[in-house]
């Protein structure tokens, strides 16, 4: 697809929503290099090309106005379907923001205290303990549990610091996350009230308030949402987010009519197979809090931001702007297990402490986050940037296009 320009900001406004906050603008009158901007699409175009992505959606905004909004490469690689910018992505963990404005707008309504213990609102968490390793008279490697010095919180469940893992993946001993595998964890078959079920025969990975690790702490804030509010997951993001944010492309389900939309893994070299990925065409029993969401570039563009205007969005607020600058705010501080070298972690997102420390050149105050199957976006305050990268590709391939996404949109800027 061609750059932006006069010819083609009307179907862009149309697609992006015609409303002030998703205006078009040429890159120089937001402080944005176009020949930056061709060397971003070059770039990604030619990993493309090298067989690394299979296709991609770049979308890049800056005062309030969309510079760049390119797809290129293949929606189905293999089907041969073009990259168009109304694809529909798994947005894996780029889902976990959305909990946590959810939380939030719970909070201000005064539902809901992020100090609170998780048990308060889910009783099954209560009494959790700690698992820890050690080695008994023969040698042998065992798992003892230990009572918890206090209940996780609310507040831990946000920044990730419970105690709670995921039982394939974490920083956490063999024996805790074995607990987790037992218990049927990564299952996509329960309800969320059947995952907190689950979780309360496991065992926490760490006194909670002690370290960051990231795990199931964003699925169990979904189903606070379902017992606070009484609705579904799906159904509060539905009514109370996508439908006011004019959010029209998101959802746990894909509806028929949209299905062919939906962005599909390549097959991997190494491995001659398509990744196992949710299949669109089937409704999730699961709403996973944590990793459930199909969206697209505008859709997370309205979402994100809505959180840069402080969590209003064409007259719609969501969230008051003290609320988004708690939320964006770092609430690890010395704590250990950042995810990043010179992040720390907010309410929902990590968020950057230092500009250096980090091989990603940024900025202090930015957050940002990611999905597992490629996905990726940050929000820059200082700069006025939102920027939204879109693929389906998983594994460690993510993380070196993460990278590389973020060196080239911040070449563009003057």
């Amino acid at each position: 697809m061609k750059r932006l320009s006069a010819l083609c900001l009307l179907s862009t406004a149309m697609l992006l929503g015609a409303c002030a906050s998703t205006q078009t603008a040429t890159p120089e009158s937001a402080g944005i290099s176009s020949q930056a901007l061709t060397r971003l699409d070059n770039v990604l175009k030619a990993e493309i090309d090298a067989g690394g992505l299979p296709g991609t959606v770049m979308l890049v905004a800056r005062h309030g106005k969309v510079v760049h909004f390119e797809a290129n490469g293949m929606r189905d690689k293999e089907a041969g379907v073009p990259m168009t910018r109304d694809s529909i992505f798994r947005m894996a963990s780029m889902t976990k923001p959305i909990t946590s404005v959810a939380i939030m707008m719970l909070v201000e309504e005064g539902r809901i205290n992020i100090g609170d213990p998780a048990s308060k609102y889910l009783p099954e968490l209560k009494g959790l303990q700690v698992g820890v390793e050690s080695k008994d008279a023969a040698g042998n490697t065992v798992l003892t549990r230990v009572p918890a010095r206090r209940e996780l919180t609310v507040q831990d469940l946000m920044r990730h610091t419970s105690g709670l893992t995921y039982g394939h993946r974490g920083a956490s001993s063999a024996l805790v996350k074995k607990t987790y595998v037992d218990a049927g964890e990564q299952s996509r078959e329960h309800t969320n009230a059947e995952l907190i079920t689950k979780l309360s025969k496991t065992v926490l990975a760490f006194q909670p308030g002690t370290r960051f690790e990231y795990g199931r702490s964003t699925d169990v804030l979904g189903r606070i949402v379902e017992v606070v509010s009484g609705m579904s997951l799906g159904e509060f993001f539905e009514t109370r987010i996508f439908k006011p944010l004019g959010m029209v492309d998101s959802f746990f389900s894909v509806p028929a009519d949209k299905v062919a939309r939906v962005a599909n893994p390549m097959i991997e070299p190494a491995t001659g197979k398509r990744p196992n990925v949710t299949d669109p065409r089937r409704p999730q029993r699961f709403e996973s809090g944590g990793g459930g969401l199909f969206s697209t570039a505008p859709d997370y563009l309205r979402f994100t931001t809505m959180l840069l205007n402080g969590g209003d969005l064409d007259g719609v607020r969501l969230l008051a702007p003290k609320t988004i600058e708690h939320m964006t705010s770092d609430h690890l501080g010395a704590l250990p297990g950042s995810f990043y070298p010179g992040f720390g972690f907010g309410l929902g997102f990590a968020v950057r402490t230092h500009t250096g420390m980090n091989d990603m050149p940024g900025t202090v105050g930015e957050y940002l986050w990611g999905g597992a199957q490629g996905t990726w976006f940050w929000i820059d305050p200082k700069e006025k940037l939102i920027a939204i990268f879109m693929s389906q590709r998983a594994g460690d391939a993510r993380i070196y296009y993460r990278r590389l996404v973020k060196s080239l949109v911040a070449q563009t800027l003057r």
